[in-house]
């Protein structure tokens, strides 16, 4: 389709004359089948819903393939509405606009939705099994429309996918607005999602899902070697050299996806076990990982020959992650290193499959005997922890990697918690990102080159490798490892060939990094040594933008960790401080209703205006969470806090004074 089709194909949202009904292609990876939720009543709920989209003269003919699809399904998708064009990231002057800064955002929801990049294309599902950009297609037609024709005047709201409108506004307010998962607290349940889910009135972005922020795989590597890299670390006093090191784990999906790549980088040997073998020949397709094996015995020769070179090596078991536990422990194998990123946020609609049956046996079981489905999950977390301790017995180290492992493996009855009632193994947050990193002011800062030119990311590589290099002679022991661990990523992320769909980056940086490698774009946008403009954003993931008690903040230790002011004032902050756009879920990388989790957007254009909005909204962006962490008397936080406020005379955060412990115990 040339350009001209393609303006007009959004310029026209919902059409006025339906398409043709499209046919299922079974080639792409869909999502499961949800379970049968809804009485009789709500499905009739839910297709008035959905019909509201549409004018009654074409109700007849929808209806009863709504009906069709909500029966097949579980979800109304109206996969008839799919645009024709192909889903990518494109030069934003290829989007029909009246703001620039509306066309960075369809760039990046079609960079979401791009089949290089979605796990469910089709269900407009990014990753994580239920990670969603809109609910149905006609969400998306609606909101590519009001986007197109948007002005710096306007603010589109969006209400869990559904365009709520376009609303007067004004030049500094966030252009879009995202909630998803918005639920009354005590509606937080597994299966309130699936019922309101299916009637259409909300869902579960994720994190960077539901916020347009999503950049593949690339997205989690960075994170992802940084913790592998300070695993091993920590086993190895302190050394970078892993050579010949084992880390086992599950998980090739669209964040999963990332380990392989991540165990190269940090020059492990990893085995990442996947049983649905079109993610798995994805991976491997691009070269995400290196081999694919699917015998146990050939696997472990494998392993043992690779354990004698010290190879570096990403090996995916095309199987079940607990087959692997349970061969490597019978068999006494040193595993050095273990974790699971699995979906176990969502474990009973395709997030984690049992041990002892199909992937296709599965996926009928969770939609036709949910209830008998349950029941294999925690039967096969039971084995899977007692092969996981078995190899801790023998010396690995076993870190929870925020996917609810632990959390689940407790609910259904595995060893899994320790003589005080705590959960045997930490969190990876708890032992490594927490203290080293989110306490320090260091997270997850990427960016988009709005061109979509290779060229332009390679410059914008350069520019951050020189910002940092400059930053690191002024840096202070403290975060002296941090920074040389990112100066050694970004010049390395491009011969790793990190870009999946759009040209993005990410590494990890503190409040001054952000803001000084931002201000450079800025400049080099305005002299044309970038062609365009450039989309700044983050993970959720970060030091702010999630409270999560079993992950991002399960090293708060005040008992705030169930709390969630934290987000919820870094998004409101945000927004009137200068982002382009701003997103609030709830659920997230550990479940619908365990976490509260926000993002934001942000486009430089090269103008005085977009330098003014990043020096000031990026220092809250990351000051929130460091002064939140502080008060929770985490000492790195309260040395960055205060690092903070000699920087900036305007930031004045109140310090904790430290309760001597002896007086504390001694009343008791």
């Amino acid at each position: 389709m040339d350009t001209k089709s393609f303006q007009a194909a959004i310029l026209e949202g919902i059409p006025e004359v339906l398409p043709a009904p499209k046919a299922y292609e079974a080639s792409i990876n869909h999502a499961p089948k949800r379970k049968e939720i809804l009485s009789e009543g709500e499905k009739k709920l839910a297709l008035r819903n959905a019909l509201r989209y549409f004018p009654e003269k074409e109700h007849g003919e929808l209806a009863p393939e709504f009906l069709e699809e909500l029966n097949t399904y579980g979800r109304i998708y109206m996969y008839r509405l799919r645009p024709d064009y192909e889903m990518k990231a494109r030069h934003l002057e290829q989007f029909p606009h009246q703001s620039k800064q509306a066309a960075a955002i369809m760039l990046m929801i079609q960079n979401n939705l791009d089949y290089a990049v979605a796990q469910h294309p089709h269900e407009l599902i990014t990753y994580g099994g239920n990670g969603a950009v809109f609910q149905n297609w006609a969400q998306y037609r609606l909101c590519m429309k009001y986007l197109a024709e948007m002005t710096d005047e306007q603010t589109l709201v969006m209400y869990s996918g559904h365009p709520m409108g376009l609303y007067p506004s004004h030049k500094d307010a966030p252009r879009v607005v995202v909630t998803n998962g918005m639920m009354i607290p005590n509606y937080s349940k597994p299966d309130d999602w699936e019922k309101f889910n299916a009637l259409g009135v909300t869902q579960y972005g994720q994190m960077t899902a539901g916020s347009f922020m999503y950049i593949g795989p690339q997205g989690i590597v960075h994170g992802t070697t940084i913790t592998v890299l300070n695993a091993g670390r920590k086993i190895s006093g302190g050394k970078t050299d892993l050579a010949g090191k084992l880390f086992i784990t599950a998980g090739l999906g669209g964040m999963s996806g990332a380990q392989p790549k991540a165990g190269n980088i940090a020059g492990v040997i990893s085995i990442t076990a996947e049983v649905n073998e079109k993610a798995t020949y994805t991976r491997h397709s691009q070269g995400w990982v290196d081999e694919v094996i699917s015998d146990l015995d050939e696997l472990v020769a494998r392993v043992e020959k690779a354990k004698a070179a010290k190879e570096v090596v990403s090996i995916a078991y095309q199987g079940n992650v607990v087959d692997v536990w349970e061969k490597f422990a019978e068999e006494g194998i040193k595993v050095d290193m273990g974790s699971d990123q699995t979906s176990l946020h969502n474990p009973w609609a395709g997030g984690y499959y049992p041990v002892g049956l199909s992937f296709e046996e599965s996926n009928q079981m969770m939609a036709e005997n949910p209830d008998l489905f349950k029941e294999k999950v925690q039967e096969s977390l039971r084995r899977h922890v007692a092969a996981v301790n078995k190899c801790t017995d023998n010396g690995m180290y076993f870190f929870d990697y925020g996917n609810a492992f632990l959390l689940e493996s407790s609910r259904a009855g595995a060893d899994i918690m320790n003589d005080k009632g705590d959960f045997r193994y930490p969190s990876y947050v708890q032992d490594i990102m927490g203290p080293m990193c989110f306490d320090f002011g260091f997270g997850p800062f990427r960016w988009v080159c709005a061109s979509n030119d290779p060229k332009d990311l390679e410059v914008s590589d350069k520019i951050a490798t020189d910002v940092l290099e400059e930053l690191m002679q002024e840096s202070p022991i403290e975060i002296q490892q941090q920074m040389a661990d990112n100066i050694l990523w970004i010049k390395e992320a491009g011969k790793n060939k990190m870009v999946v769909g759009s040209q993005a980056r990410i590494l990890y940086a503190d409040a001054e990094g952000r803001t000084r490698i931002a201000a450079e774009f800025n400049k080099a946008i305005a002299d044309g040594r970038i062609s365009a403009p450039v989309v700044l954003g983050r993970d959720h993931h970060d030091v702010s933008g999630t409270d999560s008690p079993y992950r991002e903040t399960s090293n708060i230790y005040d008992g705030s960790q169930f709390t969630a002011d934290m987000a919820v004032q870094n998004v409101i902050g945000d927004s009137f401080r200068g982002a382009t756009w701003v997103s609030i879920h709830n659920g997230g990388g550990v479940g619908w209703g365990e976490v509260m989790n926000g993002g934001f957007g942000m486009v430089l254009d090269g103008s005085d205006d977009a330098h003014r909005r990043l020096t000031n909204m990026l220092f809250w962006d990351v000051n929130n969470g460091i002064s939140r962490r502080s008060w929770a008397r985490n000492e790195g936080a309260v040395f960055a806090i205060k690092r903070a406020m000699k920087a900036n005379p305007n930031l004045k955060v109140t310090i904790p004074n430290m309760a001597d412990d002896n007086l504390i115990d001694g009343l008791f």
